[in-house]
């Protein structure tokens, strides 16, 4: 019997398409600099996406962000 496993319902966010494919490449444990390489732009503006979808997510970790995105099927 689970108590107190209530699963929050909140309605997904709203995210850029490139802060999608961030989060879809952050799924596959891409680094920051893998990411930046992949899709052709800088660490310092994929850290700044990074931080823009924890803010978004309201999460803290990245298996927080992983399991709040499966949760609202963004990835």
């Amino acid at each position: 019997m689970k108590k107190n496993m209530e699963v929050k319902r909140t309605p997904a966010v709203q995210l850029t398409s490139r802060e999608l494919e961030i989060l879809k490449l952050i799924e596959k444990e891409y680094s920051n600099k893998k990411i930046a390489e992949t899709l052709f732009i800088s660490e310092r503006t994929v850290e700044t996406h990074r931080k823009n979808i924890f803010r978004k997510t309201q999460t803290g970790s990245v298996i927080g962000l992983i399991k709040y995105a499966y949760e609202h099927k963004l990835v």
